[in-house]
C-alpha cells in the first residue's frame, strides 16, 4: 500500500493518472510502451483529459526539452539529462521510467565507488562456489534485468561513476547486448529497452564522458527555472506533496515566504537583483531548486511543531543560512552583505531582514 511508505514510486503514487493515461490513449506505442509518446508528454506536463481526470504537472518547463526527451527513447539512443543540481534531472528521469515501462525502480546510482558489476551483473558467491558459474548464480544488474524485460533502466550522476565503468555501457548501447564470457552467452535487449543517465554539468572534469559514449546519448539540458513566478510554482508544488507525505500541516499564508527565500536563492545565483540594478556577490553552493524546496519543507515542520501553523520568515531563516553558508568565512561574509545592501533596503521584508540577521550574526 503506497500510503504505508515515506516515499512511494512514482508509479504508485501516480497509478491513477497513468491508469486514466492509458484507458484514454488511442495513439500509437512503441513496442512495450505502457503509453503513447503524447501520452507521456502529458504526463510529465499536465492536463485534463475528456473524462474529467485532472494530471498533475511534474515538469514546469519548456514542452520542447520533454518531447525531445521522449522522442529520443522511443528511438534506438540513450537519453542523457544534463543541468545543474535541482533542475529535476531525476525527478523527470524517474517519471519518464514510470509512464514508459511502469518501473522506475531499475537504477544505478552512480558514484565513485560504482562498479562494473553494478551496471552489468553480479554473483552469487556462495551459489557460485558450490556450483560453479551458472544462470542461478548470476545477479542481473538494473541494466541488465530491463534488457531483458525491455524497460527503462536509470543511471544517476554518470559522471561520479568511474571512467572505465562508464564505459562498460557502449556495448550495451551501441549493439543493445550484454556479453557473459563465463557462461558463454549474451543478452539481447528485448523491444521497449532505453536507458536514461543524469548528470550534473557542474561536475564536469569529475569522470568526463568518453566522446564515445557520449555519441551513444542523446543530449537534453534541463535549464533553471526562467521566472521567480515559475520557480516558486515549483516550489510550494513539491512542498505540499511533501508535507502531505509528512502528514504536516499545511501553514497558512506560506507563498510570502516561499517567494522570498526563492528569490534570495535567485539573486545570489544570478549575482545580482531580479531588477538587473544591483549586482550581489555569488556563495560556494549551488542554490539550486531542490534545496529551496528543502528549506520551505524545513520551515513548514517548524511552523507545524513549534509554531502556530503560520508559515513566518524565523522559520524559514535557520534553513535558509545552512543552504547559503556551506563555506563558513567566506559565504558568511556574502549573505551578510547580501542582507545589509539588499535585504534590508525593502521595506515589506522587515521581518525576513530581522530574523536572517539575527541568525547571520
Amino acid at each position: 500500500m503506497t500510503e504505508t511508505v515515506l516515499r512511494p514510486f512514482a508509479e504508485q503514487a501516480y497509478a491513477h493518472e497513468l491508469a486514466a493515461l492509458a484507458a484514454d490513449d488511442d495513439r500509437e506505442r512503441p513496442p512495450s510502451w505502457r503509453l503513447s509518446p503524447w501520452a507521456v508528454v502529458r504526463y510529465l506536463l499536465g492536463g485534463t483529459l475528456p473524462d474529467g481526470t485532472v494530471i498533475t504537472p511534474k515538469y514546469l518547463g519548456p514542452r520542447r526539452l520533454i518531447e525531445v526527451a521522449v522522442a529520443t527513447l522511443a528511438t534506438d539512443r540513450a537519453l542523457l539529462l544534463l543541468g545543474v543540481p535541482g533542475t529535476a534531472k531525476t525527478w523527470v528521469s524517474e517519471h519518464l521510467a514510470a509512464a514508459i515501462s511502469g518501473d522506475s525502480t531499475l537504477v544505478v546510482q552512480g558514484t565513485a565507488g560504482t562498479g562494473e558489476e553494478t551496471i552489468r551483473y553480479g554473483w552469487n558467491y556462495a551459489r557460485l562456489i558450490a556450483e560453479g558459474p551458472s544462470e542461478k548464480a548470476l545477479v542481473p544488474g538494473p541494466v541488465y534485468r530491463a534488457m531483458a524485460d525491455g524497460k527503462v533502466a536509470r543511471v544517476e550522476e554518470l559522471t561520479r561513476v568511474p571512467a572505465d565503468v562508464q564505459d562498460s555501457l557502449i556495448t550495451i548501447l551501441s549493439e543493445k547486448t550484454l556479453p557473459v564470457p563465463e557462461l558463454g552467452l549474451h543478452v539481447q535487449a528485448r523491444p521497449g529497452f532505453s536507458v536514461i543517465a543524469t548528470a550534473n554539468d557542474r561536475d564536469k572534469g569529475v569522470n568526463e564522458l568518453s566522446s564515445a559514449l557520449r555519441r551513444r546519448f542523446n543530449t537534453v539540458v534541463l535549464p533553471l527555472p526562467d521566472s521567480v513566478d515559475d520557480e516558486v510554482a515549483i516550489v510550494a508544488r513539491r512542498v505540499g506533496e511533501l508535507g502531505r507525505s509528512l502528514a504536516l500541516p499545511v501553514p497558512d499564508a506560506g507563498l510570502a515566504e516561499i517567494r522570498r527565500v526563492v528569490t534570495v536563492f535567485r539573486e545570489l545565483r544570478a549575482g545580482r537583483t531580479e531588477d538587473g540594478r544591483t549586482a550581489v556577490k555569488s556563495p560556494s553552493g549551488t542554490l539550486s531548486t531542490a534545496e529551496a524546496i528543502s528549506v520551505v519543507t524545513g520551515g513548514l515542520a517548524l511552523a507545524a511543531h513549534f509554531g502556530d501553523g503560520v508559515l513566518r520568515p524565523h522559520d524559514v531563516a535557520a534553513g535558509l543560512l545552512g543552504a547559503v553558508v556551506k563555506d563558513p568565512v567566506a559565504d558568511r561574509v556574502v549573505f551578510s552583505e547580501y542582507l545589509e545592501t539588499v535585504v534590508r533596503e525593502r521595506d515589506d521584508w522587515a521581518d525576513f531582514y530581522r530574523a536572517c540577521r539575527e541568525l547571520a550574526g
